[in-house]
Formats: structure tokens, C-alpha cells, sequence
């Protein structure tokens, strides 16, 4: 009787070594061949699970935006009682990926990034997760603050963050002076007043 195979894990381990070989040479460096070193699998398994190398990358970028999310998600609801203040700032630093712990993660997030300029697959999946994150840094900053546009607050946050993993990672700032910058802006947000 031939082994049962769960093909959404064996998707998902692709996607971690997908993962692996863009954080130590960039998505340039993510061969088929490679990949199924990495995951321990035959390339049989890869083109089943994928047909196209751009179908391996869009399901890759996927995971990793669940990661982010999810790790928002858990933040935001492992105190129910925090403030929408302190439940924004968290899911910012989240977002910003600027702990030492997740430095690959923003490494191969901002090669994905760098990708989508060229892959309307990538793009696609890149508008949707910034959508979902915009909605609810928009609900966060509607809920804290008295600010006349909290959507327009929410693009320019969630371009900040991104800026902020881009400066960390090239070494231009620090974590500590990249999360000081990002309290600063949530600080003066705070301090707005509609009008």
C-alpha cells in the first residue's frame, strides 16, 4: 500500500526551505533542485505539490504573511484588556519584524518584496496582506486616538514599518533606534488632535 503523504504539510515544509535558501542568497538562489534538497524531498515531490517555480514562491510569500499574522493575532488577543494604544504598538513591533529572532524572516521578506516589483503573483499576494494589516492598524488608531484620518494614519504607519525592517536590515539603524523612531510616530499620534 503506497504511503499517505498530507499535502498541505508537505506544501508548508517547501515553503520553510523556500524560506532557508531566499534568507542565505536571496530568491535568485531558490532553484527547484535546491529546494528539494533542502526539504528532504525527492523533486517528484516538489512539482507535484507546485507546477511553476513562481507557484512555490507566491505559496512561500502565503506562509510567511500567516506567520506575521498570526504572531499579530497572538499578540492581540493574549490580553484582552490592553488598550487599543498599547495592542497597536505591539502588532507595529510585530510587524516590523526588528527582533533579533526574526531578522531571517525580514530578510526573506523584503527579497519577496523586491520580487513583486517584477511578479504580478507576488504583488497580488503582498496588496492583500498589507490590506489586512491596514485594516487593522486603522480599527487600532480609530479605537486610540482622536485622529482625523485614521486610515490615511494607517497607510503611513504601515509604511513605516516597512521602512524600519529595510533600515535594520541594511545596518543604517539599530532595533533599539528602529523601535525608538516607531514609538516616537505612535507617540505623536497619540498626541493628535482632530480638528
Amino acid at each position: 500500500m503506497p504511503k499517505q503523504v498530507d499535502h498541505e504539510s508537505r506544501r508548508r515544509q517547501i515553503a520553510e526551505a523556500v524560506c532557508q535558501l531566499a534568507d542565505e542568497s536571496g530568491l535568485e538562489g531558490v532553484t527547484l533542485r535546491d529546494v528539494a534538497a533542502r526539504a528532504e524531498v525527492s523533486m517528484g515531490a516538489v512539482q507535484r505539490c507546485f507546477r511553476t517555480k513562481e507557484e512555490m514562491l507566491v505559496f512561500a510569500l502565503g506562509h510567511i504573511g500567516e506567520r506575521v499574522g498570526a504572531r499579530v493575532a497572538a499578540r492581540l488577543t493574549a490580553s484582552p484588556a490592553q488598550s487599543a494604544r498599547t495592542a497597536l504598538g505591539h502588532a507595529t513591533t510585530e510587524v516590523a519584524l526588528l527582533r533579533d529572532e526574526h531578522r531571517a524572516e525580514a530578510r526573506v521578506w523584503l527579497a519577496f518584496v523586491a520580487q513583486a516589483a517584477v511578479s504580478p503573483a507576488l504583488a497580488e499576494i503582498l496588496r492583500s496582506n498589507y490590506a489586512g494589516l491596514q485594516t487593522v492598524f486603522t480599527r487600532l488608531i480609530s479605537e486610540a486616538s482622536e485622529t482625523e484620518a485614521p486610515e490615511r494614519a494607517a497607510r503611513a504607519l504601515l509604511a513605516l514599518t516597512d521602512g524600519l525592517t529595510a533600515h535594520v536590515l541594511i545596518g543604517h539603524l539599530s532595533p533599539a533606534a528602529a523601535l525608538d523612531v516607531l514609538d516616537g510616530h505612535l507617540h505623536h499620534l497619540w498626541n493628535q488632535k482632530a480638528s
